[in-house]
């Protein structure tokens, strides 16, 4: 007889495909906790410090992050994890959709109101191309934030107290100063921002043809260099919509609508212009850096009774602000 020699060979033969599931679930689960995090952070709307602000303002891209980890899991075929990403990619994806999608507005036969918003970071912004702005765009107001008094010089140098003859200035050292630009008489208002933040203008003017309108030149302080108590008080301190005035905010409010602290401000009855016309998702800050512009933090909020034909964003050299121009259509006079 003869005997053989039999070596016997261990282990698991692992296909391609297994080990490439195995290499997507390895991932996929973290990214779809990371999101439900992100998403529950969110949908929380507790204040939260410095950071938290911080990691707010990247919302829209944690809802796009979302619907990748989402896939990460189908390919991994793991079922549970493509759940915990959906339900993620919802709680994410549902107040960030409608700023690209737009909303119901008033179809108003009252006059135009067209309204441009600038941060001049503390004078610095190149004034002759925003003058040649405002001539392209005939602005009836304009809103600027971090006025100077060089900067009130400068602009009057440039030009823009020809084209819109009307102020209300307080203009301030560094970035707390303001002021407001206008075609039409403009009727000083009493400030409602806390004492210690930045200035924001307010006054009252009539459109020909139209209700009284109240305009404020915004400008919440910077939360992460400033403290988040005293930039909540800003945003907490702007007045409601409502009677006989349409009122409008306008500037730089330091905030994105993923911040609670804005959600609260359009809560008491204001409208986004950007978000209603499906516009809300274009960035505004930082501009002329060497990465784009990322976070939309400069808005214009309007009472509800005025319609919001269009909103732009415009990129002036020297400042870290897009420039934000809005037309509007006012009520008619009954």
């Amino acid at each position: 007889m003869v005997k053989s020699d039999v070596i016997e060979v261990g282990g698991v033969i692992a296909t391609p495909g297994r080990e490439k599931r195995r290499w997507w679930r390895r991932l996929a689960w973290p990214l779809v906790v990371a999101c439900a995090g992100w998403a529950l952070f969110q949908l929380s709307g507790l204040p939260f410090g410095r950071l938290g602000v911080m990691v707010s303002s990247a919302t829209p891209y944690a809802a796009l992050g979302a619907a990748g980890a989402v896939l990460v899991a189908l390919l991994a075929r793991a079922p549970a994890a493509v759940v915990v990403g959906l339900l993620a990619a919802a709680g994410l994806g549902a107040p960030v959709l409608p700023r690209a999608l737009g909303g119901e507005q008033p179809q108003n036969a009252g006059p135009a109101l067209r309204v441009l918003s600038i941060n001049i970071m503390m004078g610095d912004a190149d004034f002759d191309t925003l003058l040649d702005l405002v001539r392209r765009l005939k602005p009836d107001v304009v809103s600027v934030q971090e006025l100077d008094g060089w900067a009130v010089h400068g602009l009057e140098r440039a030009g823009l107290t020809e084209l819109l003859p009307y102020t209300h200035l307080l203009s301030r050292r560094a970035a707390s100063g303001g002021g407001l630009y206008s075609r039409f008489p403009l009727t000083v208002l009493p400030e409602f921002g806390p004492s210690r933040g930045h200035v924001m203008p307010y006054a009252r003017l009539v459109v020909p043809g139209g209700p009284p309108v109240d305009i404020a030149a915004v400008h919440p302080v910077n939360p992460v260099k400033q403290g988040t108590r005293l930039w909540r008080a800003g945003l907490a301190s702007m007045p409601a919509p409502g009677g006989d005035t349409l009122r409008i905010m306008a500037g730089d409010f330091n905030a994105t609508l993923d911040h609670p602290e804005l959600r609260a401000v359009l809560a008491k009855g204001y409208v986004d212009a950007a978000e209603v016309t499906g516009t809300g998702l274009v960035p505004t800050w930082p501009a002329n850096w060497p990465t784009p512009a990322m976070i939309t933090i400069d808005h214009v909020l309007v009472d509800p009774r005025v319609q919001v034909r269009s909103v732009s964003a415009h990129t002036i050299p020297d400042t870290d602000h897009r420039a934000v121009f809005t037309e509007l259509r006012l009520p008619a006079l009954s």
